[in-house]
């Protein structure tokens, strides 16, 4: 067991508000998205505008980290937080005024996107105040565990919510439940005034995207962390018709759906709950290397017990992310932090979207098993190339 378990980090009370703030949100978002989609199919037949309901929830992040990601570290995180949530949650109540018009439904969740990495940024930078160096990069485990299972129950969620009410009622509980992720945050956790600044907010937000990406450690930590994430996801992008091309049906697809999910939690819970600091450290790249040679297996174009093992297999290596957390703060100017955790969590979310059109354009000239075999090649050349910076040489010792 590790000198800093998830045990300790959940026996901090400021940490269980996030934690549980995190959770309502992530269910809030999700239900959202499944309302809006149905809903705007509905109005307009359009497989395209329903699948913006989707796509502009995340795509808008990047201009919300570049623009105002500054607002996470001038002013204290609590209110950040707690007034983020609240725009949220308004703009959910807005989405429920019944007759609105479609553009501008899709008008406000690109405002719910903008304002995510803000409070994204703010929570990380809060976290880091909550927790020590070793308790930090577990907190931010718990809370990508934590957001995968409400997202998969998230969607349950909706699916029950549009099945017991209208679609206006579903888009208030929403509303209702982001305003106490707020209220959570404004009465769980202590005010910490924030890192200053000096300038406008989108000059103060553009320089430190500027002067974060300039520091070549950290550069390194942002690819380490961007690209694997964006062929990692490639195999969930294909489900759909690597299953057809095994023969199988709508069972195949959720079990080459959730074994990349499932073996992810099961890899980060081992990484933080067996190996120490230090251990977590050396076993980086390994675990890295991990996460993407057994796709290369696809090659052989496996049965569908091999393939979904194979996914299964691999993301145990996603435990190598605890390691890349440590580094990303230590790695981090403390008058950034706001600034860096908001483009972390924006560049992440946009490289994923970006992998799932890259697979289904690549499987438009390969058949699919090759497809995912390309991913885990290029993903094994992607860890090595940006964790080459990493490599300690045989027999120096650094902190993390």
């Amino acid at each position: 067991m590790s000198e800093s378990s998830f045990r300790r980090v959940l026996s901090v009370p400021e940490f269980r508000v996030l934690f549980a703030a995190e959770i309502l949100s992530i269910l809030a978002l999700v239900a959202v998205q499944i309302t809006l989609s149905v809903l705007i199919f509905d109005r307009t037949g359009s497989p395209l505008l329903s699948s913006l309901a989707f796509a502009l929830g995340f795509v808008p992040h990047l201009l919300g980290a570049a623009l105002l990601s500054s607002v996470a570290d001038r002013f204290p995180v609590r209110p950040v937080m707690v007034v983020a949530q609240l725009v949220s949650g308004a703009v959910m109540a807005c989405m429920a005024i019944p007759g609105a018009p479609v553009p501008v439904m899709l008008a406000l969740l690109v405002v719910s996107g903008t304002v995510a990495p803000v409070y994204s940024g703010a929570r990380s930078a809060a976290l880091a105040d909550v927790l020590d160096a070793e308790g930090f990069p577990l907190g931010r485990s718990l809370l990508r565990i934590a957001a995968q299972t409400a997202q998969i129950g998230g969607f349950s969620f909706g699916g029950a919510l549009m099945l017991l009410a209208s679609h206006t009622t579903a888009l208030l509980v929403a509303a209702a439940l982001m305003v106490g992720s707020a209220l959570l945050v404004a009465v769980g956790t202590r005010h910490r005034p924030g890192r200053g600044g000096s300038g406008g907010l989108v000059a103060s937000s553009l320089g430190g995207v500027r002067d974060a990406m300039r520091l070549p450690r950290l550069r390194a930590v942002f690819l380490l962390s961007w690209v694997p994430a964006a062929l990692f996801v490639w195999p969930e992008a294909l489900a759909a018709p690597l299953a057809a091309g095994m023969g199988g049906g709508p069972m195949l697809v959720a079990l080459l759906l959730t074994a990349g999910p499932v073996g992810t939690v099961v890899g980060e819970l081992a990484a933080g709950s067996l190996l120490t600091a230090g251990a977590r450290r050396r076993w980086m790249l390994p675990l890295a290397f991990v996460s993407f040679l057994p796709m290369t297996l696809f090659v052989l174009d496996p049965g569908p017990a091999l393939a979904v093992g194979v996914l299964g297999l691999g993301a145990l290596g996603w435990g190598y992310t605890l390691a890349l957390d440590a580094l990303l703060l230590a790695e981090t100017p403390e008058a950034l932090r706001g600034r860096v955790f908001a483009l972390g969590s924006a560049g992440l979310m946009i490289t994923q979207g970006v992998g799932f059109a890259l697979a289904g354009a690549v499987a438009e000239f390969l058949p699919t098993h090759l497809v995912v075999a390309l991913a885990g090649l290029v993903g094994v050349l992607s860890v090595a190339l940006f964790g080459r910076r990493f490599v300690r040489p045989r027999g120096v010792r650094t902190a993390i």
